[in-house]
């Protein structure tokens, strides 16, 4: 059964206005920041809340900068579509490039971190049940997931039905990407509302 299949969605839900390689695509390397400094701002502190000291944390599809605290300790491990921006992150102990539209498989074993952070990618995710799964594999139970995105994407990158939905309506399709892989206490929180720069919204739950 396709994601969309047991997601209840179209057939062509996952499909992209470009469907040429994605690593392809992320070869060039963007050192910029995707949300705007209220919206980093914002995600910062809610990191500060969510992770402790000492966490070992997956920072997937991230790239040279990871909008963590600065005085909070943690073990990063990150994943990418481009090495150079992945080395220019200082926040990174090791990392690693993967394109997970094409195999979801993540190079972890069971129960390695007890938190994962999404941020401003989820977006792009052709195969999220598949991808949410494999998180939930990797976290220890009661492990974190945080998916966090704004009004900003590569359009031509970002799957039809994310297109086709409001903020509100994709805080409920990653809601809907959690409760089906299996998570437990998912929550919507809004972090930054948008009137003084970028929106921002997290979706967390638990392994």
């Amino acid at each position: 059964m396709s994601d969309a299949d047991e997601l209840g969605l179209p057939p062509t839900a996952f499909a992209k206005q470009d469907e040429g390689g994605d690593l392809a695509f992320y070869a060039p390397a963007r050192l910029v920041t995707h949300i705007d400094e209220g919206a980093v701002a914002a995600l910062t502190r809610s990191y500060a809340t969510l992770l402790r000291p000492g966490d070992r944390v997956l920072d997937l599809m991230s790239s040279w900068v990871s909008h963590l605290p600065d005085d909070l300790p943690l073990d990063v491990v990150g994943h990418g579509m481009n090495a150079e921006e992945l080395a220019a992150n200082p926040r990174l102990a090791r990392w690693f490039v993967q394109d997970l539209n094409r195999d979801s498989v993540l190079p972890e074993p069971d129960a390695t971190f007890d938190a994962v952070l999404i941020c401003v990618g989820v977006q792009y995710l052709q195969q999220p049940l598949a991808v949410f799964r494999e998180l939930r594999r990797v976290l220890r139970p009661g492990g974190v997931l945080i998916a966090s995105y704004s009004n900003r994407c590569f359009p031509t990158k970002a799957v039809a039905v994310w297109r086709a939905l409001d903020m509100q309506g994709q805080a409920g399709l990653i809601a809907r990407y959690c409760t089906c892989a299996g998570y437990d206490a998912v929550e919507a929180l809004l972090l930054a509302d948008g009137a003084a720069g970028d929106p921002l919204i997290a979706v967390t739950a638990r392994a």
